[in-house]
C-alpha cells in the first residue's frame, strides 16, 4: 500500500510538471528544479544536471528522458515508467483537446498575442533556472573556462548540442586528473621541502 501511494504521488508530481510545462524540455528545467530539489528534495540540485544532461545526450525528448531517469533512480524500473507516463499523460490530453481549436483559431491576433506573453514567461523560467543551478555548477576555475569555451562554441559555430557535451564531460576529466597529478606531485614534494627548510634552520643555529 505505501509503495502505491509513493508511485502515485511521483506519477502526480511528474504530471504537474508535464501540465505546467510550456516551450520544451529547457522550460521544464526551472519546474523539476522547484519541485524534484527544492519541495520534494528527490534530487540534489548537481544530481539533477546530471540527469539533465544525460537527458540531452540520449535519443528522445529531453523532458521525457530526464523524468525516466529521476523516476529510474528513485523506484528502479517502475518508477521510470511512472514518472515517464506522469510527464507523458496531461500533455497528450491536452494537445488532443486544444488541436482542433487552433488548427482554426491560430491565425488569430489573440492567440499570436497569447503565444508571444506565453513565451516571454517561459524565458524567464529558463533564465531563472540557468542562475540557481549555475550556482552550483561553476564552483571553480575550470568550470568557469569550459563554461565560456561552451558558450562561444554553441554561439559561434554549428556543433551539435550532444557533442559539445561529450567534449565537456572529456574535458572535465582531463581537467580533474592533471589537477589531481599536481597535487599529488605538491604533496610528495612537502615532506622533502620541509626536511630541506629544518636542515637549513639547525645550520643556522649550530653559526
Amino acid at each position: 500500500m505505501d509503495g502505491m501511494k509513493k508511485c502515485w504521488k511521483l506519477f502526480w508530481v511528474f504530471a504537474q510538471i508535464g501540465i505546467t510545462t510550456f516551450g520544451g524540455g529547457y522550460a521544464m528545467l526551472s519546474i523539476l528544479q522547484r519541485e524534484v530539489v527544492e519541495k520534494r528534495h528527490w534530487a540534489t540540485e548537481e544530481e539533477l544536471m546530471d540527469d539533465y544532461a544525460i537527458g540531452q545526450c540520449t535519443p528522445g525528448v529531453i523532458a521525457i528522458n530526464t523524468a525516466t531517469f529521476i523516476g529510474y533512480k528513485l523506484y528502479g524500473i517502475t518508477g521510470g515508467i511512472i514518472a515517464t507516463l506522469g510527464v507523458i499523460f496531461p500533455s497528450l490530453l491536452i494537445i488532443t483537446s486544444i488541436a482542433a481549436f487552433l488548427l482554426n483559431f491560430a491565425d488569430l491576433a489573440i492567440v499570436k498575442h497569447a503565444f508571444d506573453g506565453i513565451r516571454a514567461c517561459v524565458t524567464v523560467l529558463i533564465f531563472d533556472a540557468v542562475i540557481k543551478l549555475g550556482k552550483k555548477a561553476l564552483i571553480d576555475k575550470t568550470s568557469w573556462l569550459l563554461f565560456f569555451i561552451v558558450l562561444v562554441l554553441s554561439l559561434l559555430t554549428s556543433i551539435p548540442t550532444v557533442m559539445l557535451i561529450v567534449l565537456s564531460g572529456i574535458a572535465g576529466c582531463l581537467f580533474s586528473s592533471k589537477s589531481a597529478s599536481i597535487k599529488t606531485r605538491s604533496k610528495e614534494q612537502d615532506p622533502q621541502d620541509h626536511a630541506e627548510n629544518y636542515a637549513k634552520e639547525d645550520e643556522s643555529w649550530k653559526h
